[in-house]
C-alpha cells in the first residue's frame, strides 16, 4: 500500500462557508483584524496523487480549512454567538506548492456539545497532466488525542466551559474511521505543529 494512504471521507457538516479567503494564517477576522485566542497550531497538509502503486506530490490542489474557536463557536453562521455570524475567523484555503504541501497557522480548536474536538477540511484537485480532468473532491475531518485535548483545555482561553465534552470514542463520526484521522501534534515554541498525509486517487 502506498505511504500516502487514502484516508476515510467524512461529512462536511453544517458549518462550511465558501469565503474565498486565500490565506495561510486563518486566525483573524479579515474585516476587523481581531485575532482568535488559543494555543497556536501550525498544520501542514501533504497532498499526493496515488497512481501506479506510488505517491506523487500534487501541486495546485485547493485545501480549505475551517473550525470552531476556543469557545466552540464557528464564524459566518448562525451559531451560539450571534456576533460571529458576520465574521470569517478560522476559515481559509491554500494551494499546495510544488511539493504538494499546503500550510496553515491556526489555533487548537475548542469544543461544543455533541462532538469530539475536530477540524474540517476539503481538498479539491485537478489532473495536472490534462489541465481539465478532475481528480475530484475529498472532504473529511481531523481529530486529536483526548489526553492532549485534556491538557490544552485546562488552560485559558479554553477553561471554565459549561457542559460536557465528548471523548473521541463517544463521537459517532469518529467511530466511522476517525482513528485514521488523528493528528499527532508536536510541541513547537508557544504551540504545536502537525502534518497530515493524504493521497487522492487518480
Amino acid at each position: 500500500m502506498p505511504a500516502c494512504v487514502v484516508r476515510p471521507e467524512q461529512t462536511e457538516g453544517p458549518y462550511f462557508v465558501d469565503t474565498g479567503l486565500n490565506r495561510s494564517d486563518i486566525r483573524t477576522d479579515p474585516a476587523s483584524g481581531a485575532m482568535q485566542e488559543g494555543v497556536p497550531l501550525r498544520l501542514a497538509f501533504n497532498v499526493s496523487r496515488v497512481r501506479q502503486g506510488g505517491c506523487e506530490a500534487l501541486s495546485g490542489a485547493h485545501v480549505e480549512l475551517w473550525q470552531c474557536n476556543a469557545r466552540g463557536v464557528y464564524s459566518g453562521v448562525r451559531d451560539r454567538d450571534s456576533t460571529a455570524q458576520n465574521q470569517k475567523f478560522l476559515r481559509g484555503y491554500q494551494g499546495t506548492d510544488a511539493d504538494g504541501v499546503a500550510r496553515f497557522t491556526t489555533i487548537f480548536p475548542g469544543w461544543y456539545p455533541g462532538r469530539a474536538v475536530h477540524l474540517h477540511f476539503i481538498i479539491r484537485a485537478a489532473d495536472s497532466s490534462t489541465g481539465t480532468a478532475r481528480l475530484g473532491q475529498f472532504t473529511s475531518q481531523l481529530y486529536f488525542d483526548d489526553a492532549l485535548s485534556d491538557r490544552i483545555f485546562a488552560g485559558t482561553p479554553y477553561s471554565n466551559r459549561n457542559g460536557r465534552r465528548l471523548r473521541n470514542d463517544e463521537d459517532g463520526l469518529y467511530r466511522s474511521g476517525g482513528s485514521r484521522l488523528v493528528l499527532a501534534p508536536l510541541k513547537e515554541g508557544d504551540g504545536y505543529s502537525a502534518a497530515f498525509d493524504i493521497g487522492l486517487q487518480g
